[in-house]
């Protein structure tokens, strides 16, 4: 990497880093990722086998629908707000909140709605409960975003999804696998109300980190403006909204997936359902490891080029190859290839969790709740695009239209340009964050305009 004109040439000498940093993982921060690994276990335990438990208590299967969709909607909120709430109060007391809403209406959802087999009490204490891991969660990931240097943000951002991803569902679901015969579906939902408390303080006692222990928002600030500032940062700094819409398409695709992949799979390709069953399963299991290796991936090749290379167009490819391989072949094992190839690339996107928060220093809850808006905005939009086009299109034309999404999820990354950057043969911003001289980002620093 090549010095930029004007800097010391010889580096101040720094302190040796220990064997967590060489991983890419903050030791202020460490407890954190261990915390929100159990957390997320714990909250993933139920994911396999909720719904089924709950029809088979007698609820039926339009108010099962009805009782996820209400605590999608409410976690989508609660995504949104860990960032804005962040800037309010810090992360560590949104932590907190969400760790106190997860517990106080799991307890409720077990102790009250279970027992009585009120559709209603059901919704509205799971619902509630909702509320829980996103602030939790993502609270912990704004606290990431303002603590990490800006050189190393994308390897951590790669550890937060690593953990997050490894909980729910996949070693939630394993728990829960193991679990269930032994100590039947409902004493598993009290053994993972033991996991998410336990997670949780590990987290908050175990980080002493001070930036999370603090609002973000700049001194004097006013809450209301926080708050709307979260939402008009969208427009206010179009890059932003920009990035928002890109997280929008990183996972529409794949929540769009799951509405009409299962019966393409099973009775046009001819797979059985255990087959589509692990076939999911390899996909994400691929995913979780690559969330880590692009997370450190970008840090050195640059956050952009790795979310419009690896994730836009490679997701692109992998989508089409998802379609027309076990299309042409039937063969079950090229089936798995490409799906594992798609897991992959989808993890591409991972450096956007530090590209955000660095477009604007100044409000870095504000963007990582733009970051969280896209994300849920996601859960609705890809489904809603099966839903208009499957009939007319057909599986292909929805597959080329999830594949021209995500090359202008590729074309759109190139404009997210960090304040200040300039095209020089040092590289790119974020790359040249690490060396002498370069600026350093913090929470309170000018925000010039994009």
């Amino acid at each position: 990497m090549t010095s930029s004109p004007g800097l010391p040439m010889e580096a101040p000498t720094q302190k040796p880093r220990g064997r967590l940093e060489r991983l890419g993982i903050p030791r202020p921060l460490a407890w954190g990722f261990l915390g929100v690994l159990i957390f997320m276990i714990g909250d993933g335990v139920e994911s396999g086998y909720l719904s089924p438990y709950l029809m088979e208590r007698g609820v039926s299967k339009d108010w099962v629908a009805l009782i996820f969709t209400a605590y999608g909607i409410t976690a989508s909120i609660a995504a949104w707000l860990s960032g804005a709430l962040s800037e309010l109060w810090g992360p560590r007391r949104v932590m907190w909140a969400g760790l106190g809403i997860w517990a106080l209406f799991h307890v409720v959802f077990l102790v009250v709605a279970v027992p009585s087999g009120s559709p209603v009490i059901l919704m509205l204490s799971y619902a509630l409960r909702g509320f829980g891991y996103p602030l939790f969660a993502f609270g912990f990931l704004v606290w990431v975003a303002s603590a990490t240097p800006q050189s190393r943000l994308g390897s951590a951002a790669g550890w937060f999804w690593f953990a997050f991803t490894g909980g729910l569902p996949t070693l939630g679901s394993l728990v829960a696998s193991g679990l269930i015969p032994q100590i039947g579906a409902y004493w598993t939902l009290w053994f993972a109300l033991g996991l998410v408390t336990a997670g949780g303080f590990i987290a908050l006692l175990g980080v002493r980190e001070r930036t999370g222990f603090h609002r973000l928002a700049p001194p004097g600030e006013r809450p209301l403006v926080t708050l709307l500032g979260s939402v008009t940062i969208l427009w206010r700094r179009p890059r932003v909204g920009l990035g928002a819409l890109v997280r929008v398409i990183n996972t529409a695709p794949q929540f769009g997936y799951l509405v009409f992949l299962p019966i393409f799979f099973t009775e046009t390709i001819g797979f059985s359902l255990e087959q589509w069953l692990r076939l999911l399963t390899v996909m994400f299991a691929v995913n979780i490891v690559f969330n880590l290796i692009f997370g450190i991936l970008g840090d050195k090749l640059g956050w952009r080029r790795t979310i419009a290379w690896f994730g836009g167009l490679g997701c692109a490819v992998t989508t089409l190859l998802l379609y027309y391989v076990p299309t042409a072949s039937q063969n079950y094992g090229l089936a798995l290839l490409v799906a594992g190839l798609y897991g992959a690339t989808l993890a591409g996107y991972v450096p956007l969790s530090a590209l955000m928060p660095s477009l604007v220093p100044r409000h870095k809850g504000q963007a990582m709740s733009a970051l969280n808006l896209g994300a849920g905005a996601s859960v609705f939009t890809g489904p809603a695009i099966v839903g208009i086009f499957l009939g007319t299109l057909g599986v292909v034309g929805v597959m080329w239209i999830f594949a021209g999404l995500y090359v202008a999820s590729a074309v759109m990354t190139l404009f997210l340009r960090l304040p200040g950057e300039q095209e020089t043969p040092g590289g790119s911003a974020e790359e040249r964050a690490g060396q002498p001289g370069a600026q350093v980002d913090s929470p309170l620093a000018p925000s010039p305009s994009p």
